[in-house]
């Protein structure tokens, strides 16, 4: 499916190669890309860009981010049931002291438990107000070296609906969904269609590579440069206009299924699957800061797990 392009948009962005990297002339001339590809040039024609990253930016100028006209960033929070980004929190403060919108998102590890996820990102993902939806990060972990398998369709898909709701019972927002090529052939064709999409697409046009999938972000290239960071950053797309931005972060408009002033019930509370029985009673997970404590359904686990990489 042809992804929906606002009205607004303007011509596409023309390029300037300079050394090997290329300088812009449109929405962002602060902006470029080391190697950049001409099968993804027209996402320079949408006006929202911004970016993603983790610890491996390292120390990061926000101010000059800001600067370069980055409009958002999701930053990586938590991975499986145990890790922690070492460098979220840091980024995390960073970003709203320059005043550029952020959202935290959740890399899943197939081979830990749906609810074990659930607890720990609801222990270390910020409850802010003023942040971005949270994301589900969902993509196979074949270069991990303690969980390199595919799992079952099924089990992948109710590990990601049980993730999903957790996520918006914390935040009281939609999140969003990243993923790549390969597991949404596998995984998530035809699935969470009401949710927003995340996807990242390289190397050609998203509607070249996803089946019917519109997207409301896409990742573009893995090689940009942004004022601020040092080296390669990833650099994101935003589908809409400046209203449906706005739109989005205020609530009043669902970009998962384009649409204004739509209230979406509360969330039902996920049963505990075939993987462990329901508590006895609530487990309180602690969200760091003076956020309220948020109650879950899930018990820790009471063996250890492996630590994931």
């Amino acid at each position: 499916m042809t992804p929906f392009k606002p009205a607004t948009l303007l011509a596409a962005a023309a390029l300037v190669v300079l050394g090997g990297c290329v300088a812009m002339e449109g929405h962002y001339p602060a902006k470029g890309d080391a190697r950049p590809h001409p099968g993804v040039a027209e996402a320079l024609r949408y006006p929202i860009q911004g970016i993603d990253i983790s610890r491996w930016q390292g120390e990061i100028d926000w101010t000059a981010v800001k600067g370069a006209g980055t409009r958002f960033v999701f930053m990586k929070a938590t991975e499986g049931g145990d890790h922690l980004d070492p460098a979220f929190q840091r980024n995390w403060e960073g970003a709203r002291r320059a005043g550029i919108p952020r959202g935290a998102y959740h890399f899943v590890y197939w081979c830990r438990p749906a609810h074990e996820q659930a607890l720990w990102f609801k222990q270390h993902i910020p409850n802010d107000p003023d942040a971005l939806p949270p994301v589900l990060d969902v993509e196979w972990n074949g270069h991990s070296r303690s969980c390199p398998k595919k799992i079952a369709r099924d089990l992948a898909l109710e590990k990601i609906r049980l993730m999903l709701t957790e996520l918006e019972q914390l935040t009281g927002k939609k999140p969003v969904i990243y993923t790549d090529i390969t597991f949404h052939k596998d995984v998530l064709e035809g699935e969470f269609n009401d949710y927003p999409y995340w996807i990242r697409s390289t190397a050609g046009l998203p509607e070249t590579r996803y089946a019917n999938r519109p997207w409301e972000f896409w990742q573009f290239t893995t090689t940009g440069r942004v004022p601020g960071i040092k080296g390669d950053v990833d650099r994101n797309a935003f589908f809409g206009n400046e209203g449906e931005f706005v739109g989005w972060r205020t609530g009043e408009f669902d970009i998962g299924t384009r649409q204004w002033n739509r209230q979406r019930p509360v969330p039902p509370q996920p049963s505990p699957g075939p993987e462990r029985p329901a508590a006895p009673s609530p487990t309180i997970a602690a969200i760091p800061g003076s956020v309220a404590p948020v109650s879950s359904a899930f018990a820790p686990a009471a063996d250890a797990v492996a630590d994931d990489e």
